[in-house]
């Protein structure tokens, strides 16, 4: 990594100093040159100061969509040597106080998409994107100079108490995940990068930051062309894509993905959740000039911590007994143990614990493996435990030990449940599900009944949810591992950040019964 590439905003001035005439951000009709991107940030900041009475913030929330002041913004609190805590436009107000509370931010920043008023004692700065583009010059903001060890942003996950965890991350963090994956995208001036992600998700700071790094230009995506990706692909004449592989589902549900129908692209890499054979193979042959990557990692490990890049040839692909493509390997500067078959990471880009050091309980081990004493001081030779298990991919050679071979995820420790007795895994039910003709995607939860618990099963397709389908599945599963109730929906309901939202989905195939037959049954805030 070069020397000067200490924090963040290194990586996009760098870019701005040499390609200040190339476009860095696209978003509907407005496109801003580096040059401009850089003078709004500094504006921006600027402003954010003058909010601030001169005050110099440590903590500035971010509450914004994909607009001009979100990612002006995103640079401005940086350029101030400050953390960006990013706000949900589209989380419950409550949600958000809650984050404002907890993070204890000294200003908020805002594009007026969203309500605002939830926390009166934080000094806020709105403004729309006509506002920001009408800014002056102004002179480079006075902040303080940010130090590798500090925070670069503060990102807030579900936590299982039902209170959202805080999870830091460092610039040392960041710029050693951006010092690997910026070189991987071989890309630069004239290249265009997908902006799907909203910045609560932090795939949008490997968006940002490895277009911005790399001095070609992030295309933001609107509402609508989420809606329609492979016209988005088209239309904006990307190269580099990044989503949750639910996409794909929801491209191949409205029939987009044609054979060769998004030439451009050169690289598309998936993460968030498991990505199956059958969607790369829909994808790869709609982008046949498209290397094809599936990317792993936890908020805790910044962005992602393993890739795996499909081969050119399909004859070469692996077969995963679970239908899924492999996460891969670590990443330079990583290593891994097994803990009771989970994956646990330590390295240059794990975290240096949760803002609430109650929540490092049962997270971590001590260097040498044995379970982390809460009451002793978290070290960088600790393990994070992600929670995952994972195998090496049968026949390739190697050893856990170095990360040689690549990975297979099989799951969550805590999608395991138990049915009249017996131990399940969610995941085998799913890829069994997935693997039969006319589904599409499938998800299973599990549900309760006077008698215990009974899975219920979703998926998205053409097949019929009656007696063959079932037939089917008691041909592949144990009965026990045969869901009670198969119910077809037009698309799988998903939470803000593009997952399948397992909540939701309960509550509807508890609503529904199980159709089993007749038209698809619509998924809650679904278009």
């Amino acid at each position: 990594m070069p020397a000067e590439r200490h924090t963040l905003y290194d990586w996009f001035a760098a870019s701005a100093a040499a390609h200040a005439d190339r476009t860095a951000l696209e978003i509907g009709d407005t496109e801003l040159t580096y040059a401009e991107l850089a003078r709004l940030a500094d504006a921006l900041a600027a402003r954010l100061l003058l909010r601030l009475d001169g005050t110099t913030p440590r903590r500035v929330g971010l509450l914004a969509g994909r607009t001009a002041v979100a990612y002006a913004g995103y640079l401005a609190v940086q350029r101030l040597g400050a953390a960006v805590v990013p706000l949900g436009p589209g989380f419950p107000a409550e949600r958000n106080a809650g984050i404002v509370r907890a993070a204890r931010l000294d200003a908020v920043l805002a594009d007026g998409t969203a309500d605002h008023s939830g926390w009166p004692d934080v000094p806020t700065l709105a403004l729309t994107d006509p506002e920001l583009l009408r800014l002056t010059a102004t002179a480079p903001p006075t902040g303080r100079t940010a130090r590798p060890e500090d925070l670069a942003y503060l990102l807030f996950t579900s936590g299982s108490t039902g209170v959202p965890k805080g999870v830091p991350i460092q610039h040392r963090n960041v710029c050693a995940y951006l010092a690997h994956v910026v070189p991987r995208c071989a890309a630069g001036p004239g290249d265009r990068f997908s902006g799907t992600f909203d910045l609560t998700f932090d795939p949008s700071v490997h968006d940002m930051f490895t277009a911005w790094g790399s001095g070609a230009t992030l295309v933001a995506a609107t509402r609508d062309e989420l809606l329609a990706p492979v016209r988005f692909v088209t239309r904006r004449a990307l190269t580099h894509w990044n989503s949750v592989p639910s996409v794909i589902s929801l491209a191949q549900r409205f029939r987009a993905l044609r054979p060769g129908s998004m030439p451009t692209l050169r690289t598309s890499m998936f993460c968030g959740e498991p990505l199956t054979l059958q969607q790369a193979d829909a994808w790869q042959r709609a982008a046949p000039h498209s290397a094809v990557e599936n990317a792993y990692g936890p908020t805790e490990l910044t962005v992602t911590c393993t890739t795996y890049r499909l081969p050119a040839d399909r004859t070469d692909w692996p077969a995963p007994a679970n239908g899924t493509v492999p996460i891969g390997t670590l990443h330079p500067g990583l290593q891994l143990r097994l803990y009771k078959g989970e994956l646990c990471v330590r390295g240059a880009q794990r975290f240096p614990g949760y803002l609430d050091p109650a929540n490092n309980t049962g997270r971590f081990l001590a260097s040498d493996g044995t379970p982390y004493d809460p009451a002793t001081a978290l070290t960088d030779g600790h393990w994070y435990r992600t929670g995952d298990r994972v195998t090496t991919l049968p026949g390739t050679p190697g050893d856990l030990a170095d990360a040689a071979p690549p990975l297979v995820h099989l799951g969550r420790g805590d999608q395991q449940v138990q049915v009249h007795g017996y131990r399940v895994e969610l995941g085998e039910v799913e890829a069994a599900l997935r693997a039969l003709p006319g589904v599409l995607d499938a998800a299973v939860v599990p549900l309760a009944n006077p008698g215990g618990v009974e899975l219920g099963a979703a998926y998205t397709g053409t097949a019929d949810g009656g007696d063959d389908l079932r037939a089917a599945l008691r041909d592949r599963l144990p009965a026990y591992m045969v869901p009670a109730t198969l119910t077809r929906l037009d698309v799988l309901p998903l939470n803000h950040n593009g997952k399948v939202d397992r909540t939701a989905l309960g509550a509807v195939l508890g609503a529904t019964g199980g159709r089993r037959t007749g038209r698809p049954a619509e998924a809650p805030g679904q278009a």
